[in-house]
């Protein structure tokens, strides 16, 4: 999995420079509540969870829910009582469709294992209709074909039973093992790189930020 490695300056705050400072931290601060959403015309709720140091875009989904209570400007939508904005002018009773985001958590421990944490689900924004839904979910959620290296195949037998295996290095440049049946081993046993299927995870307020997760062999 994924290792997220943040680099940073070591710095020191004098007397005469710190109202400069502050100032310019809540200048950036400013700007950044101010960028735009990658989902459609509105902008996406600012509860949600995205983009904090440490952790990825994980996935997203679609839900079907039904409004609840009304609380000021914005609305409950059952049954999992997320609180988001009434953009849509929604009365009690309306169906809605959700667009909800999970994010995870990526650690290595002192003895190389990777660890992951996920987020709960929580929605972000809503439609009146699947299909506009859908369509947010295609800009964020992109099924795309790479080529990758393949590091190599293996053997093991254990009790009269062969396992295959393949281990290939991902664009992040991580290495993942992957079972296979005996046709694909004889298949790659000469191979040095194969063509994969993959998912990128977009985060929705910092598209840029992504993360690709391995759906299957291409070929």
């Amino acid at each position: 999995m994924m290792k997220l490695i943040r680099a940073g300056k070591p710095a020191r705050l004098y007397r005469l420079v710190l109202p400069v400072v502050l100032a310019g931290l809540l200048l950036s601060a400013c700007n950044s509540s101010n960028q735009a959403s990658v989902l459609s015309t509105t902008q996406a709720s600012d509860t949600a969870d995205s983009a904090q140091e440490g952790k990825i875009p994980w996935d997203y989904r679609i839900v079907q829910g039904d409004v609840g209570d009304l609380v000021g400007g914005d609305m409950v939508i059952l049954p999992d009582n997320a609180l988001l904005p009434n953009d849509g002018n929604y009365a009690t009773g309306d169906k809605v469709w959700t667009l909800q985001y999970m994010t995870a958590e990526m650690t290595t421990t002192e003895t190389g294992s990777d660890q992951i944490q996920l987020s709960a689900w929580q929605a972000i924004k809503s439609y009146p209709d699947e299909a506009k839904a859908k369509a947010d979910l295609a800009n964020v959620k992109v099924d795309l074909q790479t080529t990758v290296q393949l590091v190599g195949v293996y053997k093991t037998s254990y009790q009269g039973k062969s396992r295959q295996f393949a281990v290939i290095t991902l664009p992040s440049g991580n290495q993942l093992k992957q079972p296979i049946d005996e046709q694909r081993y004889a298949k790659m046993k000469s191979l040095k790189q194969v063509l994969i299927k993959l998912e990128e995870i977009h985060d929705y307020a910092d598209y840029d930020l992504a993360y690709a997760k391995f759906r299957g062999w291409a070929e």
